[in-house]
């Protein structure tokens, strides 16, 4: 069974960046796709961004460029926040998919192992 656990959440001050990381464990991950999503309180859980299993990046319509997206040859993956807004507060979740199709990539049914999730919380 995989495992993806979060770290690298925190309080960071508007403007400023932050890195988090997931890391798979409990069995062959390499050919697995990554996402990371975020859910702010009273909303939907939103995709941030994915990477598939050969390193090619996915990020929603309306991603500004402010983050960005990465994985190791393990499956570790990691989202380099930048220029960091109050509207990023939200829990972030790491996600692992057997399938590395894009629009499958884009919707949380697409994932098959999930982390338990670390808060963002961005001070204006």
């Amino acid at each position: 069974q995989v495992q993806l656990v979060e770290s690298g959440g925190g309080l960071v001050q508007a403007g400023g960046s932050l890195r988090l990381s997931c890391t798979a464990s409990g069995g062959t991950t390499g050919h697995l796709a990554m996402g990371w999503f975020r859910q702010a309180p009273g909303k939907e859980r939103a995709f941030v961004g994915a990477v598939s299993s050969s390193g090619r990046t996915y990020y929603p319509d309306s991603h500004e460029g402010r983050f960005t997206i990465s994985r190791d040859f393990t499956s570790n993956s990691y989202l380099h926040m930048t220029s960091l807004k109050p509207e990023d507060t939200a829990v972030y979740f790491c996600a692992a998919s057997r399938n590395d199709g894009v629009l499958v990539l884009r919707l949380p049914s697409g994932y098959n192992y999930w982390g338990q999730g670390t808060q963002v919380t961005v001070s204006s």
